[in-house]
């Protein structure tokens, strides 16, 4: 009698299995994708699993994620000239580019329902082809071209399935009609001089037509779109008398790079990390004819994403052969470019792009160990001259005082230089080290100048020995303008162009807009002035000097160096410093050691 007696409890327990599946409308604080179940936990939806891959949980800060069923382990077959396309919850199959479903949908649950068949023409261009042949102007004809290109990105767009070259062949094939339907749908109404239509998710076409030969010389045409620009001249449009209106096209595409993207520049080094950051646009001209631009076309491209430091830009067009096609530099220039445009040139017109690559800077070890270790025994040297110039009273008088602030401002912007000239990571604190190294090397030219210009004094009052009056006068003025005038050009510079304050690789001034003089301007006069003061200096050979003795005594003109020696050497072995620290390297050592050996060598 045991049998009827489980019967009971067994149908209990099924009944509370379907219980705990239903889908109930409480509320469990379920997160996105999830469903309530018993008002107790939640489950994924279908396509869906928790990140913690539990059935039911209740833990709030679960989150389900999508499945990916075209990635190992799942890896759904679609069968053969398909590929399998995820999207959230689920997933669906699509015929690869060249092939289409005999039933003429787009797409497909499982390899059973795969009735892919290569097409045998271009069947993905044809309602644009229809557009352009089509002899009836429509009032929004360039409104249909944009649809009908949409449709092709929705229904054909390869996005990493099938063969390179497949693809290749169709991004070709669709660039080449929509330049045709755009210009013959120009050429449609003359009348109508600019056309444009803009469209954010796709594409992008403003058109014009010149009906006449260009009636000012140098007349330049330019197209917008999508925030890019093409500038070309009017004789490139007309070339010569041609009978009838001539149509420019300017088209953006603001997906298409997601397909013809940066694994098309087969020219980049295996090294380089490259991507397409812009949208891909084209530009051309109808009639069509053999151009060869007697003036290049100018290309403005806007950044798809900030360009990053230590990037660099190519300027490529996509290249067709056959009916196949690459990207490549051939008659592409980079002109300009900043963090969010580049600006190219091209010798003919095409499809045209931007992209993006890792700038490798091969390091030059020895040239760093020959920086750190000279500037450490540089600081060593600097360190015990200022000691020596502080704490020795019995040498200290205006000559001394003015040798204590140079070595304390080369001390302070050597130690600057080795410790923080490569903190870029951020911004504000690499304009601050980049302004106080500004200011620091200005200043320490600044007391090289004051320094001769003493010398140069003290020779020419040797003579009438009056050297009590100008030791007043230099100590009046040596700390206001010692310290004064390289912070007024540091304020006025910071003030008027702070963002110029650091680069992408070191913490010093950016070379845009001539920034740099801001630098050289006051180094170049303070040498040229220092060079002057040598040669007046030189013109009295018999004058000696030694340093920390007053120069009024006879042991100063008989004793110590010429004063022309004091002079020259100073600035001469700072002036690398104005050179930037990459790609100029090599030069900049090469420089310094010239000048060190000029230095040493000079009579």
């Amino acid at each position: 009698m045991r049998g009827p007696s489980l019967h009971p409890g067994l149908c209990f327990l099924l009944s509370l299995s379907v219980v705990m599946d239903q889908k109930t409308t409480a509320s469990c604080n379920c997160p996105q994708h999830a469903y309530c179940v018993n008002d107790t936990h939640c489950t994924c939806e279908h396509g869906y699993r928790s990140d913690f891959e539990q059935q039911f949980f209740t833990f709030p800060l679960t989150t389900c994620q999508d499945i990916n069923e075209c990635d190992p382990p799942i890896s759904i077959y679609c069968g053969a000239n398909a590929a399998c396309k995820n999207v959230d919850g689920g997933f669906h199959c699509r015929c690869n580019p060249g092939y289409k479903l005999l039933s003429g949908d787009t797409q497909f649950q499982n390899s059973n329902e795969n009735t892919c068949q290569k097409t045998t023409s271009s069947a993905t261009t044809k309602d644009m082809k229809d557009v352009s042949r089509n002899p009836v102007l429509e009032p929004n004809e360039l409104q249909h071209v944009v649809e009908t290109f949409q449709s092709l990105l929705t229904n054909n767009t390869p996005l990493g399935t099938g063969e390179k070259g497949a693809v290749a062949t169709w991004a070709t094939e669709v660039l080449q009609t929509v330049e045709s339907a755009a210009l013959e749908t120009a050429l449609k109404s003359p009348e109508q001089k600019i056309q444009e239509i803009h469209n954010n998710n796709t594409v992008a076409i403003e058109t014009r037509v010149v009906t006449d030969n260009c009636s000012e010389e140098g007349q330049i045409f330019s197209l917008n779109t999508h925030m890019n620009s093409v500038d070309i001249h009017c004789n490139d449009i007309v070339q010569g008398n041609i009978q009838g209106p001539t149509a420019i096209a300017f088209i953006s595409y603001s997906s298409l790079g997601n397909i013809i993207n940066a694994t098309f520049f087969e020219e980049a080094n295996e090294r380089d990390r490259v991507y397409l950051n812009s949208e891909v646009v084209s530009a051309a001209i109808r009639p069509q004819r053999n151009l060869s631009l007697s003036k290049s076309v100018i290309l403005s491209f806007q950044h798809v994403k900030r360009k990053p430091c230590r990037r660099k830009a190519f300027c490529v067009y996509w290249k067709s052969s056959g009916e196949r096609g690459q990207w490549s530099r051939d008659g592409c220039f980079l002109m300009q470019v900043n963090e969010s445009h580049t600006i190219c040139s091209s010798t003919h017109l095409s499809s045209f792009a931007v992209l993006m690559a890792f700038s490798h800077q091969e390091e030059d070890y020895a040239l760093d160990v020959i920086t750190y270790v000279g500037l450490g025994l540089s600081l060593l040297c600097l360190l015990l001259a200022a000691l020596t110039f502080l704490l020795c009273k019995a040498i200290q008088n205006t000559s001394t005082s003015i040798h204590l602030q140079l070595a304390i401002c080369l001390f302070l912007a050597h130690l600057l230089f080795l410790t923080a000239i490569d903190r870029t990571e951020i911004k504000v604190l690499c304009a601050i080290i980049a302004g106080a190294l500004h200011y620091l090397y200005l200043a320490s030219f600044t007391w090289m100048l004051l320094e001769g210009l003493h010398l140069f004094l003290t020779a020419r009052n040797l003579t009438v020995v009056n050297y009590s009056s100008v030791s007043r006068v230099m100590k009046k003025l040596m700390f206001p303008v010692g310290y004064g005038a390289p912070a007024i050009i540091v304020a006025i510079s910071a003030a008027s162009r702070p963002h110029l304050y650091g680069t992408c690789d070191r913490c010093w001034l950016n070379l845009d807009q001539g920034f740099i003089w801001s630098f050289l301007a006051p180094v170049c006069a303070i040498i040229c002035d220092a060079d002057t003061e040598s040669h007046s200096s030189a013109l009295h050979p018999g004058l000696h000097v030694v340093p920390g003795c007053p120069p009024g005594g006879s042991s100063c003109r008989r004793h110590g160096l010429p004063l022309h020696h004091h002079q020259q050497p100073a600035g001469r072995l700072h002036l690398p410093g104005v050179l930037p620290p990459q790609p100029a390297a090599s030069l900049r050592c090469f420089i310094m050691t010239a000048n060190q050996q000029r230095a040493r060598t000079t009579p």
